[in-house]
């Protein structure tokens, strides 16, 4: 009797690879998880309604990142990485990493994308932003996101697995070379690939703070003493406990609950 049966083989390809190499280098931080589930009932509506009224629609992944960048911005103290063994260096402006899912060779990749001075831009602008690269065309030879990599980024891709772990060990406590290429913190929005209703673990990331984004579920919440059925995003924040404690964490997550629950950044040009 066959106890295989049918099977195929592919290989570890080098992109593979590249996320096995960051999720190490997540591990090795003293991460802390928290996991919340933020209301955004009213959000989504005030979404559909400027859908309705202007024909503009939002990009959710896009809200959250505004939400998170103004976060950041009134707590600038968890924008920030190890700077050598006593130092940690603090950023103004807050770059988001987040992931882009592309079809290269038929095959789905997450390939990274750095939005740039997020807290400087409006919803609108980022949605616009992050829709463009969605449609940029890439394959092989523009390797992740081609036009927007520095040299020595499209040279560190094409390098063999030796040398992208020694060029990590260098790197690891430089948190300037690392907002460089990494952005200030990660935003990676699972929950909007799918009908995906729950939160997860995240592994590790190269930025000091992650946002994952969960799918949506839809269940009994109390509003002003009553029970009503209400819309609930879930959220994984993993934080460095190097750069951040307990508290200062609890007060992010407070304010970007805040943020979201009460639809930080969504309105028309009208309104502004």
């Amino acid at each position: 009797m066959d106890r295989i049966g049918n099977y195929r083989i592919k290989p570890f390809t080098k992109h593979r690879q590249n996320i096995a190499l960051v999720i190490g280098e997540g591990w090795r931080k003293h991460s802390v998880h928290i996991f919340v589930e933020v209301d955004v009932t009213d959000a989504r509506k005030k979404i559909r309604k400027l859908f309705e009224k202007t024909g503009e629609k939002y990009s959710v992944t896009g809200w959250i990142c505004k939400c998170v960048a103004q976060t950041l911005c009134e707590h600038k103290d968890l924008n920030a990485y190890r700077l050598g063994r006593r130092k940690i260096v603090v950023f103004d402006d807050v770059d988001i990493g987040i992931p882009v899912e592309k079809i290269v060779n038929g095959e789905p990749r997450l390939l990274g994308y750095v939005l740039r001075k997020a807290n400087e831009k409006t919803v609108s602008e980022i949605t616009k932003e992050l829709r463009d690269v969605q449609k940029e065309e890439v394959d092989e030879s523009t390797s992740v996101l081609g036009k927007n990599l520095t040299n020595f980024e499209k040279f560190v891709l094409k390098s063999p697995l030796f040398l992208k772990k020694l060029f990590l060990v260098l790197f690891r406590r430089n948190g300037l070379i690392k907002k460089k290429h990494f952005g200030t913190i990660g935003v990676t929005a699972i929950g909007m690939k799918g009908k995906f209703t729950g939160g997860a673990i995240p592994m590790g990331a190269s930025t000091s703070i992650l946002v994952v984004v969960g799918g949506i579920t839809k269940k009994p919440g109390v509003i002003n003493d009553e029970i009503a059925i209400r819309e609930y995003l879930h959220l994984t924040i993993t934080a460095d406990h190097d750069i951040v404690d307990g508290g200062p964490l609890a007060r992010f997550v407070e304010r970007l609950t805040e943020l979201i629950e009460n639809a930080y950044g969504i309105h028309d040009n009208s309104d502004m």
